[in-house]
């Protein structure tokens, strides 16, 4: 029987952005106890005034239904992505910016005024880029997240889609046109490791719904011949698999 993964390979607050912004990662692992340590040994934090972190105060657009928003508070600026807590980023240069709790960096694209026009975040070896956008805007995407998440109904086609996911990479064969290409090419990547921790729990038993979280994500059990999983899942508008994350079940 396939042991199940250590704690830390849980969902939490360490996941951040690769279970979102990135929209992408399927299965993929957070980061272990003691990460933090070795991240800050990596980068050093520098002073910026206060009037440069002004400059990249706002929303940036990351995906159809995801924001993330820089806020100030004093001299510490915390970004929070949509569904999530803030979580404070650090200066290692005038633009560019460090989490301390996920191996991470986002660096702030300055217009001609030092205004952010956007922002770029890096992470496992992928450069995201999110275009400002204005508070209307972001409104309306929150809006429709939490009219979403208090509803509490599943996505048309979202448990369709998560069986037809599960038993792709089973065969080790994803059906890459069903995602978008952010998550294509996570999956590439992650396809040895995800094959081989889907597979190993067997054949699947059955799937229950079990809501909607607070990034506007379905959530469904999976029970499997040897074991249980938790996946969550999000399909943009035109139907494709925008966002996916499995986790070890109860």
């Amino acid at each position: 029987m396939m042991s199940k993964p250590a704690k830390w390979w849980r969902a939490s607050a360490v996941a951040l952005l690769s279970l979102s912004v990135v929209l992408v990662a399927v299965a993929a692992q957070v980061s272990p106890p003691n990460a933090a340590s070795s991240i800050s040994a990596a980068h050093h934090e520098i002073s910026v005034e206060p009037s440069v972190l002004d400059r990249y105060v706002g929303s940036y657009k990351a995906a159809e239904r995801v924001v993330l928003t820089v806020i100030r508070h004093g001299e510490q600026l915390v970004a929070q992505l949509t569904g999530q807590p803030e979580a404070p980023i650090f200066p290692e240069s005038a633009t560019e910016f460090f989490y301390k709790i996920v191996d991470a960096q986002i660096t702030f694209v300055p217009d001609t005024q030092g205004q952010a026009s956007a922002l770029v975040l890096h992470q496992n070896g992928h450069n995201i880029t999110m275009p400002r956008v204005d508070a209307v805007v972001a409104q309306q995407i929150a809006e429709n997240i939490a009219a979403k998440v208090q509803g509490q109904t599943a996505t048309p086609g979202s448990e369709a889609a998560l069986r037809r996911l599960i038993a792709a990479i089973g065969t080790g064969k994803p059906n890459y046109d069903e995602m978008t290409p952010e998550l294509a090419d996570i999956t590439r990547q992650q396809l040895p490791g995800l094959q081989a921790a889907v597979s190993g729990f067997g054949a699947v038993q059955s799937i229950e719904f079990r809501g909607v979280g607070n990034q506007g994500w379905d959530l469904y059990d999976v029970k499997q011949e040897r074991g249980s999983l938790q996946w969550r899942i999000a399909l943009d508008s035109s139907g494709k698999i925008a966002g996916a994350l499995v986790t070890a079940g109860p």
